[in-house]
C-alpha cells in the first residue's frame, strides 16, 4: 500500500494539502485533536486567523502575511473535509461555486465587457446581491437581513444593514447628511445623558450614534471595523509613549497623577 508520504510527492500542492488534512481526520492513525473537531468547534479558531491576517496587513508585516494566509486556508480546508465525511460537498464544490460566483457578480469582465464607474460597480453588486438574496429566499416580505450573520461583529454589521437599505434607495445622497446626522445624534445624547447617564435610554442613544458614525464611514468608503482597529492601535501606541515619557521624569502610570498623564499626552501628541 502506498504510504501518505509517498502520495503526496506525486501532487501538487493543494492536492497535498487536501491528503494532509484528510490523514489528520482518519479514525485509524489521525490526530486526536483534529478528529474531536466539528464545524461549531473550529470557528473561533477561524475567526482568530482572519484577524491575524488583517493584523498582517495592517502592521506592514507582509514577509509573515504567506504563513498567516496558509493558516486561513487551513480553516477552508478543514470545514470542507467535515463536509465531505457528511457527504454534504467536497472541497472541490466550494471552488466550483466560487467560480460560478465570482463570474456572476462580474458580468462587466465575463460576458458584456465594458468599463464601468465605481458607483456604477456598486449599484451593479447591490443588484446581483438582492437578486441572489431573492433566489434564496422566495417570501416578499422577507427579512432583508435574514442572511446576514447574527454574530458578524457589530460595526460590520451595521455597514451591511445600511449598504442593504441604501441599494434600495434608502440613503443619503452624499456625506454631509450622514455627518449632519452624527451632530443631530451626539446632541441627543448629550440630552439623554444630562437626564440620566445610565439609564437604558441613554445605552439606545449611544447605539444610534454609532451607528450614525458608521454611516460616514460607509459614505467616504471606508471600513469601520478596520478603522476601530486602527483607531485602537493608534491610541495604544501613543499612550505606550506617555509611559516612557513619564518614566524618563521618574514617574509611572502608578503614581502620576491625571494631570500628569494629559501633560505627557499632549507634550507626546505636539511631538509628533
Amino acid at each position: 500500500m502506498l504510504s501518505e508520504t509517498n502520495k503526496m510527492a506525486d501532487t501538487n500542492a493543494l492536492e497535498q494539502l487536501l491528503i494532509i488534512m484528510q490523514t489528520l481526520r482518519d479514525p485509524e492513525g489521525g490526530c486526536p485533536w483534529d478528529l474531536k473537531q466539528d464545524f461549531k468547534s473550529i470557528v473561533p479558531h477561524t475567526l482568530e486567523e482572519a484577524y491575524e491576517v488583517a493584523d498582517c496587513i495592517e502592521s506592514g508585516n507582509l514577509p509573515e502575511l504567506k504563513n498567516e494566509l496558509g493558516d486561513l486556508l487551513f480553516q477552508i480546508v478543514f470545514y470542507a473535509q467535515l463536509a465531505k465525511e457528511q457527504n454534504l460537498f467536497d472541497f472541490n464544490d466550494v471552488v466550483e461555486q466560487l467560480n460560478c460566483k465570482l463570474t456572476r457578480r462580474h458580468p462587466h469582465v465575463f460576458n458584456n465587457k465594458q468599463t464601468l464607474t465605481d458607483e456604477q460597480l456598486a449599484k451593479q453588486w447591490q443588484a446581483i446581491k438582492a437578486q441572489e438574496r431573492a433566489a434564496k429566499i422566495n417570501p416578499v416580505d422577507a427579512p432583508l437581513w435574514q442572511d446576514i450573520p447574527a454574530n458578524m461583529p457589530g460595526l460590520s454589521k451595521a455597514k451591511k444593514i445600511q449598504q442593504r437599505v441604501a441599494s434600495l434607495g434608502f440613503d443619503w445622497p452624499t456625506y454631509h447628511g450622514a455627518l449632519d446626522k452624527v451632530s443631530e445624534e451626539v446632541l441627543e445624547v448629550k440630552e439623554a445623558l444630562e437626564r440620566d447617564p445610565y439609564s437604558q435610554h441613554s445605552a439606545e442613544e449611544i447605539g444610534d450614534l454609532l451607528f450614525a458614525t458608521v454611516n460616514v464611514a460607509r459614505h467616504v468608503k471606508r471600513d469601520p471595523e478596520q478603522l476601530i482597529r486602527q483607531a485602537n492601535d493608534k491610541f495604544s501606541a501613543r499612550f505606550e509613549k506617555v509611559q516612557g515619557y513619564l518614566i524618563a521624569k521618574g514617574k509611572s502610570l502608578d503614581t502620576a497623577t491625571l494631570e500628569e498623564m494629559d501633560q505627557a499626552w499632549e507634550a507626546i501628541k505636539k511631538a509628533k
